[in-house]
């Protein structure tokens, strides 16, 4: 592994190591809610998931595991997996504490491969994952690797064309396409803007047609891809609530596509 390549893994579990220790305890992750039986998931990714009764679930970039407890819930077999020793820690303790019988494993996504020998029914990911990886060629080669064949790849996450623009969201930034990495140094987080920490992290754009290819050159067939003109949460500037998990940007007349989904199958050989 190069150094370059260790020094943005560095930095970014850095900051989400201390960025679990807040949403823990933040209002936006809803935890005491969430011990008391309520399903985090949102109705973007649940109608895709369907009935999970049986499946085998991997869900990459779990952060300290609620989607993937909820998915527990719902009577899957789940393997969650992050980079954050803290959030990892967490989601173990969460499990613990439901009596699931979730798994959790702590490492980079392009390591995983080397940590788990399973394969899986569906593979999962949603909000705010894939910013943070520098190669979408490796990464859908992880998700290939994990899945059965015929086996089901879901993804939510916020649309590209929004992180084009600044943090107040008035106007374009940055590449829509994939150019240098971006390195910010952020107060708070998109949890609690108030939050008394700073972090700096390393990301990347990625544009809709990287992310589709990366997942058609490693035999995935993508079987549906649906754009949503609203958050189904309140973590952007200029957020309004116009109906049950529903967000839009006050300051935007026009309809835009703010979140994405998809859905593909690993074909047989």
């Amino acid at each position: 592994m190069s150094s370059d390549l260790n020094d943005y893994i560095n930095k970014n579990r850095t900051a989400w190591d201390q960025k679990t220790d807040q949403h823990v305890h933040s209002d936006f992750y809803e935890l005491e809610a969430f011990l008391k039986g309520k399903n985090v998931l949102r109705g973007i990714e649940l109608d895709l998931l369907g009935d999970v009764n049986g499946k085998r679930i991997l869900h990459l970039q779990c952060h300290f595991g609620m989607d993937s407890l909820s998915l527990a819930r719902m009577g899957a077999s789940v393997v969650g997996a992050d980079f954050s020793e803290r959030a990892i820690d967490k989601a173990k303790e969460l499990n613990n504490i439901l009596g699931l019988n979730a798994r959790f494993i702590c490492c980079d996504l392009y390591n995983l491969p080397m940590l788990c020998n399973e394969q899986f029914d569906i593979v999962f990911t949603s909000y705010g994952t894939i910013g943070w990886l520098p190669d979408l060629e490796r990464w859908a080669a992880v998700i290939e690797h994990f899945l059965v064949p015929g086996g089901t790849f879901i993804m939510a996450d916020f649309h590209p064309f929004i992180w084009t623009f600044d943090d107040n969201m008035q106007s374009i930034a940055y590449d829509y396409f994939k150019s240098e990495p971006i390195v910010e140094i952020v107060s708070g987080t998109y949890a609690d803007r108030s939050a008394p920490i700073t972090t700096e992290t390393i990301s990347w754009n990625h544009g809709m047609s990287e992310i589709l290819n990366s997942l058609i050159t490693k035999n995935l067939r993508i079987e549906k891809f649906n754009e949503h003109d609203y958050s189904p949460y309140n973590c952007l500037n200029d957020l309004e609530e116009q109906g049950e998990n529903v967000f839009r940007f006050k300051h935007i007349p026009f309809r835009i596509p703010i979140v994405y989904s998809i859905v593909a199958r690993k074909e047989f050989r």
